[in-house]
């Protein structure tokens, strides 16, 4: 499941105007799990990771810039923030993303880098769970008939 996930979320990316696609497969990848319930707490941990992530690291970025202190500044809030909101799973993911935006050369905006990373993983979210879900339908379908 994992890999026809990572498939999709990748192909229409180029039209979706999402510059770094690939971070939608990984996304996808990251998200599917055996069962859809699994899959979507795992889902709602990559969203939170990376809306918390983006908007601290594009602070950051914007007040500091690109620079050492102002990534370990940035991790730092981010961790906490995730703590402080309850939803410790989704640091792992808010880490990466600051690194992505505190530390990646980006040839766009600061705003432009929050919301392309947001969209990559929300589009490699949606993909992830429509794919199991899809999978769930097929399997229960197959159970029908064996009966």
């Amino acid at each position: 499941m994992s890999a026809a996930a990572a498939i999709l979320a990748y192909l229409p990316t180029k039209p979706l105007g999402l510059q770094e696609g690939f971070w939608g497969s990984i996304t996808a990848i990251a998200v599917v799990q055996g069962q859809l319930s699994a899959t979507q707490a795992s889902a709602r941990d990559q969203v939170a990771g990376a809306a918390i992530g983006s908007i601290v690291g594009a602070t950051v970025v914007v007040l500091a810039g690109q620079q050492i202190a102002a990534y370990a500044l940035a991790i730092v809030l981010c961790m906490a923030v995730c703590w402080l909101l309850n939803v410790p799973s989704a640091a792992r993911l808010g880490g990466s993303t600051v690194t992505i935006i505190a530390l990646v050369p980006h040839h766009s905006t600061v705003g432009w880098m929050m919301l392309s990373r947001v969209s990559e993983v929300g589009w490699g979210v949606a993909v992830g769970i429509a794919t199991v879900w899809l999978v769930d339908k097929a399997r229960g379908l197959s159970h029908r008939h064996d009966v």
